[in-house]
């Protein structure tokens, strides 16, 4: 196999720094087309979905993909905004803010955001982090737990890529960060922000993305991560153990997911009389589909038609200055050794500062 030409060599060009900012994904659009297209990347994953190819790909391809995109499409259709999916939004706001922040504290590198599947791909980010003269990359996933479907896979992709190239970068791998102390703060913050002016709930769910119950089994640690995150973040808002549940949701197929499920959850406390419950989504840093639809809207429905009586979701970190903050004392962690430190640049900064503030989802 060919490898992929190399950027025009320039002498005298800087060695530069990148940092990859990568999350899952998105379709372009709220329409079946765009979805089948992401759902195709997405689901043909052998990371996503451990099943052997010959028994997976005739459900994806003869079931999922003739039928889901049309039903989730419809779903994205109710959170899609005038910029675009929140998820890209944020992302890219995050990306933006987080390149100010690491310039403010004087680092000069150049930080891109890439999707894992759909758009902008981490190979064109890549490829355009090495045109702009890197031969450092730091990959810094969105995902504060680890889990072989979700950080493996964002590795895969970036080895992909490099197993293409003849120059490869010098590359480093942020894989988690579910215990960080400047991430959980941000969480507790912005959630005691929110009881301030909403009041506390009868009980507060802390809702992460599911994974098959089959990968703890396997060894895979997401589980741990996520309620090590739970009673940190518990401790931190001086929550007593009875105060708060930790649950599982974006179940699919009919494998048994890691439990307890978040809507069945939610549909028991409130038949057990509890008035009102928060739900916060500590696993996603940035709003989107399974935050702003799943839990926003479906959750919220199902906690009221079982005879609760209010429902609160907290809004995820997004642009939160104490979450970029945060990401990028975890990125100047990762990055020690590497010669990214510069006087700052105060007029360009402000400039950019300008532009991430003025970027955004509707809240």
């Amino acid at each position: 196999m060919p490898f992929a030409p190399e950027p025009a060599f320039q002498h005298g060009q800087p060695q530069t720094t990148g940092v990859l900012y990568c999350n899952l994904g998105t379709p372009d659009a709220p329409t079946a087309p765009a979805v089948r297209r992401y759902l195709k990347e997405f689901l043909s994953d052998p990371r996503v979905v451990e099943i052997p190819r010959a028994a997976w790909l005739p459900i994806l391809y003869g079931a999922i993909l003739p039928l889901r995109p049309a039903k989730s499409a419809a779903k994205y259709a109710t959170i899609w905004t005038k910029d675009g999916s929140p998820l890209k939004v944020w992302t890219a706001k995050q990306a933006t803010l987080l390149q100010g922040w690491l310039g403010e504290h004087g680092h000069r590198v150049k930080v891109r955001y890439a999707m894992r599947y759909g758009s902008p791909s981490i190979a064109s980010q890549l490829d355009a982090l090495k045109a702009e003269g890197a031969t450092r990359i730091l990959v810094l996933s969105a995902y504060p737990q680890y889990s072989g479907t979700t950080t493996a896979s964002v590795v895969d992709a970036v080895n992909d890529w490099a197993g293409r190239v003849r120059s490869i970068p010098e590359l480093r791998f942020v894989n988690r960060y579910h215990d960080d102390r400047g991430y959980l703060a941000a969480l507790a913050a912005r959630i005691q922000r929110h009881w301030a002016e909403h009041g506390q709930p009868d009980h507060f769910v802390m809702s992460f993305h599911g994974v098959p119950q089959r990968t703890l089994q396997l060894g895979d640690p997401y589980h741990c991560e996520c309620h090590k995150t739970a009673r940190m973040l518990a401790t931190w808002l001086q929550l007593e153990p009875e105060r708060y549940s930790v649950t599982f949701q974006s179940r699919f197929g009919k494998a048994k997911w890691l439990e307890p499920y978040t809507e069945p959850t939610l549909v028991a406390l409130a038949r057990k009389g509890v008035r009102r419950v928060d739900v916060a989504c500590p696993g996603f840093t940035a709003d989107c589909l399974e935050t702003l639809e799943e839990i926003a809207q479906e959750g919220r429905d199902a906690f009221l038609q079982a005879g609760g009586k209010s429902f609160e979701f907290i809004p995820c970190l997004n642009d939160d200055p104490a979450w970029i903050a945060a990401l990028g004392a975890i990125a100047v962690r990762h990055l020690q050794g590497w010669p990214t430190e510069q006087a700052p640049d105060k007029a360009g900064l402000a400039a950019s500062k300008a532009a991430a503030l003025a970027m955004g989802a509707e809240r």
